[in-house]
């Protein structure tokens, strides 16, 4: 039995999300069904990061055990003959049988983009969050900093997690702009449910003076989700990296 580790990248605007779920169709359905067909076995495969329905990924990660006989480095090319065009496997590697994509996690790199015009998007549509109204780049930036290091982020979480502490260390937030294009990356060694949409939301706010950036220490501290800003919508998300 072999334990084989994928990297997979998808557009996670038609699915469900990454979870199988009973009654919608989700990205580990599809990439299981494929993988089963190829092997013709009964796969399951583990996931690092459950993303929600309409996230994208550049760097999902995932392992799952076969039998087959097929060498590992014509795994990518074989699924992907199996695969819809939004979904593809970018790199296939053999790895111990300890090995599994989510707890053996160190942490993951996500993308927010969001298009700050007035008009709304065409052909962006499914991969920014549309902000129409005038932005305070440089007060964005300002706050961001207070999300750095290792704090209680239940204030930037969402309901319906069971996750046994809501401590978490944000190793990396950074802000770009390029015209109007505003992306954020965000680095940390774990994230709590719609946290980066959270947070990508509050500085959205802030950007918008609905909230003083001054106030994002005490706001984390409060543990108080009332009092952090908006869920930024799903399609701005982005799985870029998860590191081991």
């Amino acid at each position: 039995m072999r334990n084989i580790k994928i990297v997979i990248e998808y557009d996670g605007t038609r699915y469900a999300g990454w979870q199988r779920q009973k009654n919608a169709m989700s990205i580990q359905e599809v990439v299981e069904d494929a993988i089963s067909s190829l092997t013709k076995e009964d796969i399951t495969i583990i996931g690092s990061s459950r993303t929600d329905a309409g996230v994208h990924a550049r760097g999902q990660v995932a392992n799952f055990f076969t039998d087959t006989k097929i060498p590992t480095e014509k795994l990518p090319q074989a699924i992907n003959a199996r695969l819809p065009e939004d979904i593809t496997v970018i790199l296939a590697e053999e790895v111990s049988d300890n090995f599994h994509a989510r707890y053996c996690s160190r942490g993951k790199r996500y993308s927010y983009t969001i298009l700050n015009r007035r008009a709304k998007p065409a052909y962006m549509r499914n991969y920014v969050m549309h902000c129409p109204y005038a932005l305070d780049f440089e007060a964005m930036v300002k706050a961001s900093r207070a999300f750095l290091g290792k704090h209680d982020f239940s204030a930037f979480r969402a309901s319906g997690s069971s996750v046994k502490t809501s401590v978490r260390t944000v190793r990396q937030l950074e802000l770009i702009k390029d015209g109007d294009i505003i992306k954020m990356f965000i680095e940390a060694d774990g994230f709590l449910y719609n946290m980066v949409r959270i947070i990508a939301g509050t500085l959205v706010d802030i950007g918008r003076g609905r909230i003083a950036g001054s106030e994002i220490e005490e706001i984390i501290l409060s543990k108080d989700r009332e009092r952090a800003g908006q869920t930024a919508p799903a399609s701005g998300l982005c799985l870029e990296k998860v590191y081991y």
